[in-house]
């Protein structure tokens, strides 16, 4: 019997780049998973100078044992910053970039990434994100591409652009659970202690003034008010009353601060509540729906798999399984 050849992974590494967003590949692709079965990544690591040493940010130097050739070549192909935006990447850089996605390979870029894969062609007509800082540049010089400042990340299937480095996480975990379904993607993020979904974009973390203590306080309460009673009958005006605020006002808030509104925020807690009865407790799924608070099997269904990309039914079967 034949095993399946793991699903190769290349991430581009460069001189003068912050680490996080590479190792938040190496840490997703690069460790050993025998707890999902299967087969899982394999990771090269590639630079424009393989054997010579690149000095990250940190002072300290990384080495990368394969070229572009490597990097064109594989399965999926990660960038996952570009350190200099000013200037961009090397024309060898961008070359691999193209060859790799006219080959039929799933482009990916993390942060100011996106920088190259913009240069290679690959976005025009499409939309994409980056670093909220880097936005307005980005727009400016890739006016064919429509630049989303406001999410994680976005998919099209073969080329994926995400936020600034924690949102590379979010997109590694989309990756899996694409790959992989969402118990994988689900137990990868427990070994990460990360959520599995983060719900929300990059917009609850753009720089604005600063907020009232009384204000960040009242959506804090109302918050914590609202895990504690997620069985209840929440609504905004509950809510609000809880935060001490006009429903309007706290709607506000409560955007600019978690970067979604409340009945989606409440929506994706029940969601996030209900795995662990799924994955092990006996209840059914009408059960389990109830338990966290959706007033009907339809609805606790279509928000389940509108969250998760796979039914509860399914899920449980699955999570078991593995």
């Amino acid at each position: 019997m034949s095993i399946a050849r793991p699903h190769r992974i290349a991430v581009l590494v460069s001189p003068g780049m912050a680490p996080f967003e590479f190792g938040s590949v190496v840490e997703v692709f690069g460790l050993p998973r025998p707890e999902v079965g299967g087969s899982w990544y394999s990771l090269d690591v590639c630079a424009e100078r393989p054997g010579e040493p690149m000095r990250m940010v940190g002072g300290f130097d990384v080495v990368a044992a394969h070229g572009l050739d490597v990097f064109a070549a594989a399965d999926t192909v990660i960038v996952p910053a570009v350190p200099d935006i000013s200037s961009g990447p090397s024309a060898a850089v961008v070359g691999a970039v193209r060859d790799a996605h006219a080959r039929g390979a799933r482009v990916v870029s993390i942060c100011s990434g996106a920088f190259a894969l913009a240069a290679a062609g690959v976005l025009d007509g499409r939309e994409a994100t980056t670093h909220w800082r880097y936005a307005d540049l980005f727009a400016e010089r890739f006016p064919a591409v429509r630049v989303d400042p406001g999410v994680l990340y976005v998919d099209h299937g073969d080329v994926l652009t995400s936020a600034g480095s924690a949102a590379g996480l979010d997109l590694c975990l989309h990756l899996v659970r694409s790959d992989h379904g969402p118990s994988v993607a689900n137990s990868v993020a427990r070994r990460l202690v990360v959520p599995p979904h983060r719900e929300g974009g990059q917009a609850q973390f753009i720089e604005s003034s600063v907020v009232d203590e009384g204000v960040a306080d009242g959506v804090s309460d109302a918050m914590d008010w609202a895990l504690a009673n997620l069985t209840g009958a929440l609504t905004v005006t509950g809510l609000a009353s809880r935060a001490r605020m006009a429903p309007r006002t706290f709607i506000r808030h409560f955007t600019r601060r978690t970067g979604t509104s409340p009945m989606r925020w409440v929506i994706a807690q029940r969601v996030a509540a209900s795995l662990p009865l799924l994955e092990a407790g006996d209840a059914s799924v009408t059960r389990v729906g109830a338990l966290v608070g959706f007033d009907s099997p339809v609805t606790f269904r279509h928000h389940f798999t509108r969250a998760m990309r796979t039914s509860p039914s399914v899920y449980r079967r699955t999570f078991r399984a593995a």
